[in-house]
């Protein structure tokens, strides 16, 4: 018997399982099938009904910000235990949503990939918890829109805050997960043709206040771009966009222009940088 098996005999199994799961993430990898099996009969005994969600989530966390997050929770779905302690995320395997080629993924397998994604970007804990939680909402999208995840919004949000509720998380994870929810699928549509939208996405995004928290959306935003097959290692076109929509307007001064003329003062400025018109109406 493996040492990862010898430790399925712990004073606390439940613990021990998603021990064993977060660790897989960091240098040992991937499971063995032999502890998969052992911890796959530990589940459905029943092990994992007592776990207190604050203390799952202390292993849950360790294993989202080690080297390779995707192995923790395979290895969670594999033997069950995703159900059970994270059955929001387990909810997104087999379920597929729009990309470009092929035509659909699996959110679950993509979810995995921009885990890893964020890993390789040493991203902080509220982009990794952001691109854990983010999509939620489209585990059960009414199958007659599918593959297009009609209102999943409304129901990510709630489903983020129960999340963040029973685990525990802390103010900036959450803050982050409800921001990226938003936002996250309007970031990949700017487009330069439309330098009104931009700008006001740059307020919602509170760009010109909180520059740590844009920079983090940004750097999810990159990590799911990535995450896409045929997209792997190239930069994302996005950031750099509204990056340079952001230093077009560092000149503007709020205190030097009336509320109501700002936006469009940050219009003008991110159309001529865009050599695009300065408004064209709709929002991303």
């Amino acid at each position: 018997m493996n040492s990862e098996s010898r430790l399925l005999s712990p004073t606390d199994p439940a613990l021990t399982i998603l021990r064993l799961a977060a660790l897989s993430a960091g240098s040992r990898g991937q499971l063995d099938a032999e502890t998969l099996t052992l911890m796959s009969d530990q589940v459905r005994s029943g092990v994992l009904g007592s776990v207190a969600a604050d203390r799952a989530w202390v292993e849950l966390s360790a294993g989202l910000m080690a080297q390779t997050p995707s192995n923790m929770f395979r290895a969670l779905h594999d033997c069950g235990a995703l159900k059970v302690v994270l059955p929001e995320a387990a909810a997104l395997f087999g379920v597929h949503q729009i990309a470009n080629d092929p035509s659909q993924v699996d959110i679950g397998g993509h979810l995995l990939r921009v885990l890893d994604e964020t890993a390789q970007s040493n991203a902080p804990m509220p982009v990794r918890f952001a691109a854990l939680v983010m999509n939620v909402g489209k585990s059960d999208s009414p199958p007659e829109h599918l593959p297009v995840h009609y209102r999943h919004i409304e129901r990510g949000r709630i489903r983020i805050d129960e999340m963040c509720e029973r685990f525990g998380v802390s103010e900036d994870c959450r803050d982050m997960a409800i921001l990226a929810l938003a936002e996250c699928e309007r970031v990949h549509r700017v487009s330069e043709v439309r330098a009104g939208p931009v700008a006001a996405m740059l307020e919602r995004l509170g760009a010109f206040e909180n520059t740590k928290r844009f920079e983090q959306l940004l750097l999810l935003c990159a990590c799911d771009y990535r995450a896409y097959p045929g997209f792997t290692g190239r930069d994302y076109p996005k950031a750099a966009l509204l990056k340079i929509a952001l230093m077009a307007c560092e000149n503007i001064e709020a205190s030097d222009v009336a509320s109501e003329s700002l936006e469009e003062a940050r219009a003008e400025a991110i159309a001529a940088v865009f050599h695009s018109e300065r408004w064209s109406g709709g929002q991303l």
